[in-house]
């Protein structure tokens, strides 16, 4: 499938995910989507990222979940059931493979992204 039409559906699951949280009675919030190949290569340097950020394409996006006391919640595990449900999300049948960063090496609990050339 070609980027654009991944980008289409990307918007529809990330809508759904955000929908998913407040079904759950979690608060989130969006902190990026759409990352120049310049603000990658920044983050990249300060080891906040990879160059070849997948955001640069608009198929990845990065939610903080919000505690009671208005805190962003940093703890991977915090986001498992956020990461499980965007996972079930994929349709191999249509080459939809969504990535959920904390099972990455470097965990990022807070990234969702749909999987495009091998990068996630």
């Amino acid at each position: 499938m070609d980027l654009l039409h991944k980008q289409f559906i990307f918007a529809g699951l990330f809508a759904r995910l955000i929908l998913y949280a407040f079904q759950q009675g979690r608060k989130v919030k969006i902190l990026q989507v759409l990352r120049s190949k310049e603000e990658a290569a920044r983050l990249a340097a300060l080891g906040l990222g990879i160059v070849d950020s997948i955001h640069c394409d608009g198929i990845a996006g990065d939610l903080a979940i919000i505690s009671d006391d208005d805190v962003e919640v940093s703890d991977t595990s915090q986001y498992q059931f956020l990461g499980e449900f965007w996972e079930s999300l994929s349709d191999p049948d249509k080459g939809i493979t969504c990535a959920w960063g904390g099972r990455f090496q470097r965990q990022d609990g807070g990234h969702f992204s749909i999987e495009h050339n091998g990068v996630r």
